[in-house]
């Protein structure tokens, strides 16, 4: 599957937590590296706990700061990338339906026209990667309603439990699903048996989903050699990709037919 590889970019990651705050780093080292217009926007309304420093990508100087805020002051300084952060939980359809809506930039040069002799210039809306690095079911849900009225979106999900997960990468193109979203694929997600965070109370909120810092690295690797296909190479063919850390390995499922870009 082909991508234009001069397109503006927007990213926006639903998560800064367990596998979103090891997705942050190396994307911001990625996307600085692109030459052209890119945007970031990090999203999470949880703030660091002691617990977090065991297995996600905080240190204790960060205790009791918002964890999107964090990632986003942290990378965005470091590689001189434009980025926002949303310091609460995203949990309305309506939010997240406008934080993926592309916007128009200017690429490259004012071009001549042939015919009228006047300089024309050459807007392209953004490519929009949405990234879901949440650890519920109701969020990915929002997400898919997000995602199969979007005209065109890359939607890419990261979900693992202690040992072994799944990375699928969902692409919308002219208002028609190309690749099936994570929901699509794994259907149970769309049945909602659990809640969004900020419905969560004291009790439930300090149980977490049993889950080993290696799981969280190797989820958030997958999902950047995604965006690296994609955002650099032009070309992806993995629709998604499931892994056991126990086994040291990961197996991609590859798209069957190769479609040109628009």
């Amino acid at each position: 599957m082909k991508f234009r590889k001069e397109q503006p970019i927007k990213v926006v990651i639903i998560g800064a937590g367990g596998t979103g705050g090891y997705i942050a780093p190396h994307l911001y080292r990625l996307l600085r590296t692109l030459g052209r217009k890119v945007r970031v926007i990090l999203c999470d309304g949880d703030i660091v706990e002691e617990k977090n420093l065991v297995r996600q990508n905080f240190i204790e100087a960060d205790l009791g700061e918002n964890k999107a805020q964090v990632m986003a002051e942290r990378y965005s300084s470091a590689f001189g990338l434009e980025t926002d952060y949303i310091s609460r939980f995203i949990e309305s359809s309506e939010e997240l339906a406008r934080l993926v809506q592309p916007e128009k930039f200017i690429v490259g040069p004012p071009i001549r026209s042939e015919v009228t002799g006047e300089y024309e210039v050459n807007e392209q809306p953004e490519q929009v990667i949405l990234i879901g690095a949440v650890d519920n079911n109701k969020s990915r849900k929002m997400c898919h309603e997000v995602f199969t009225k979007a005209k065109d979106l890359i939607y890419i999900d990261s979900g693992n439990g202690e040992f072994s997960g799944q990375v699928v990468c969902g692409v919308r193109r002219r208002g028609r699903t190309v690749l099936k979203p994570v929901a699509a694929i794994y259907p149970e997600i769309l049945d909602e048996t659990d809640k969004f965070p900020s419905e969560l109370s004291c009790a439930e909120a300090a149980v977490s989903a049993p889950q080993a810092i290696v799981a969280n690295l190797v989820a958030a690797t997958t999902v950047v050699c995604l965006v690296y296909n994609i955002v650099v190479l032009g070309s992806n063919s993995v629709h998604q990709a499931a892994f056991s850390t126990k086994n040291i390995h990961v197996r991609p499922t590859v798209v069957q037919r190769q479609r040109r870009a628009a």
